[in-house]
């Protein structure tokens, strides 16, 4: 090919990742004037991936997540750099706190706690969900010495040790069932919650780091649950607004739906680029891989695989069945939103926080509901409400979605006093959604980008190896992009 050939990238997956991957692909390459040709595959029949809002009757519903976090800033700089700063909105600030359900009553968290830890002492000592023995366990903490020196460890073990067994089935467990829907037995530590090891490390004491902490954070000094919550931001008319955005900017024709990944190879004889990284043409020889679909092959200078790791793993297999492997290790769990709306008046429960959670020890379907038109503004009309639950992994993946709604009714019927019919329902089931980083998942990673290094212009994106959230899926498919072009010597990425 000539010199002036545009560079081929394919992406393969259109959910958020993936669309994150191809907008920074066609921004570098406008900024440096780099000829680039982009092809974005996905098998589904739409764009988004698991992000997908329906705006019915004056209902803004989410089927994927509803929220991200803003302290990181990629999600929220992409919304930016799209022109969507209006439509960002904060929580309801008269409204931050949550609930645990316990033995049939919806309990405050105590304000301050920090999904594994309490971060103030009096509500934490003053609070019904735990005994008195609990939490003097708990406050053991501030006198217990160092964990040991460990490669790694679950999340649950760290608990308990810490604050002990109590602390961990009541709060813990459920809030962190809330964010990952897995068991905090096998999840890492240091893959999912590495600030609490590093308070340990730092000062000991993880109460006393977090005391410290706050003592030197006015923005906390009103409650740390209180600055948590303002984290969470969300788009006024939902979350496929963005994703719809990044599909509106794409280039016409680049976006093939209903177009599968069948098989990837790489091409014989394929040299590497010439030339430094940043020089503006590099010398261009021959295509690096093929990607097939049912319907065409593809030939392309760099692929970016923006697909959950447990799908990435049979089109490697191939490959590099070593890389194949420890893609194929990273566990996935399934994820189920039900929606309901209500007439306010049908709701006995003053519904005057974010949402409960429900700890595993309660043997429900149950696993976390959130009060959707509490939460964020607009999102019901003023004399409704929505209700937006979620349900166990394994019982998500299993029943069909009308035995799913019918759990959720009757579950939420009885904790929250609801004895009318939902003016709609909503139910969105996603198998294999959720990626969960079980204990020594970072050693995988590691190994993982290692032998990536081996494959010119190949790169991984999405929630299988660096986070769960939205701005990680961001993230890294932003970092997708920036790899395969620096490597290649499309553009010079130095600042």
């Amino acid at each position: 090919m000539s010199d002036d050939t545009p560079f081929h990238v394919v992406v393969a997956g259109a959910g958020v990742a993936g669309l994150a991957c191809a907008h920074r692909l066609l921004s570098l390459a406008s900024e440096r004037r780099q000829p680039l040709r982009l092809t974005l595959l996905e098998a589904s029949s739409r764009p988004g991936g698991v992000i997908v809002t329906d705006r019915t009757d004056g209902f803004v519903i989410e089927g994927g997540p509803d929220c991200f976090v803003s302290d990181k800033p990629w999600a929220l700089d992409l919304c930016r750099r799209l022109g969507l700063a209006d439509e960002i909105v904060g929580t309801d600030e008269r409204y931050r706190r949550s609930f645990v359900y316990r033995r049939g009553r919806l309990l405050p968290i105590p304000e301050g706690y920090q999904l594994l830890a309490p971060g103030r002492l009096v509500p934490f000592a003053t609070t019904p969900i735990l005994s008195l023995r609990g939490k003097l366990r708990a406050a053991c903490d501030l006198i217990l010495p160092r964990g040991p020196q460990v490669p790694d460890e679950s999340l649950a073990s760290f608990v308990r040790r810490r604050f002990g067994a109590e602390t961990l089935e009541r709060l813990a467990q459920p809030l962190l069932a809330g964010i990952y829907n897995a068991d905090p037995e096998r999840l890492s530590l240091r893959a999912t919650m590495p600030r609490f090891l590093e308070l340990e490390e730092k000062h000991r004491s993880v109460i006393l780091g977090l005391l410290r902490e706050r003592g030197r954070s006015p923005a906390a000094k009103n409650g740390v649950s209180g600055a948590r919550y303002s984290l969470f931001v969300t788009l006024r008319s939902g979350l496929q607004t963005l994703t719809d955005r990044l599909s509106a900017s794409l280039p016409a024709g680049s976006l093939r739906l209903g177009a599968a990944v069948k098989r990837l190879e790489p091409l014989a004889g394929a040299a590497d680029r010439a030339g430094p990284a940043g020089g503006p043409h590099p010398t261009r020889t021959e295509p690096r891989w093929r990607v097939s679909t049912e319907r065409e092959r593809l030939e392309a200078d760099a692929v970016i695989l923006a697909l959950p790791a447990c799908a990435v793993a049979p089109l490697l297999r191939p490959v590099d069945r070593s890389l194949a492997d420890l893609l194929a290790t990273v566990p996935y769990g399934g994820a189920a939103t039900i929606s309901l709306a209500y007439r306010r008046e049908d709701v006995s429960h003053p519904l005057d926080g974010f949402g409960f959670v429900v700890p595993r020890s309660e043997k429900r379907g149950l696993v976390a509901c959130s009060f959707a038109s509490v939460k964020f503004p607009d999102r019901a009309p003023r004399d409704k409400v929505l209700l937006r639950a979620f349900l166990d992994g394994a019982l998500a993946e299993s029943a069909e979605p009308a035995t799913l709604e019918r759990v959720v009714r009757d579950e939420l019927g009885g904790i929250l006093g609801i004895t009318a019919a939902p003016l709609l329902a909503r139910t969105c089931v996603h198998h294999r959604a959720m990626a969960q980083y079980d204990v020594g998942h970072l050693e995988r990673v590691r190994e993982v980008e290692e032998r990536l290094t081996r494959h010119a212009g190949l790169a991984l994106a999405g929630n299988g190896l660096r986070g769960v959230g939205l701005p990680d899926r961001v993230r890294s498919g932003e970092a997708a992009a920036e790899e395969v072009l620096a490597r290649a010597g499309v553009v010079s990425l130095a600042r």
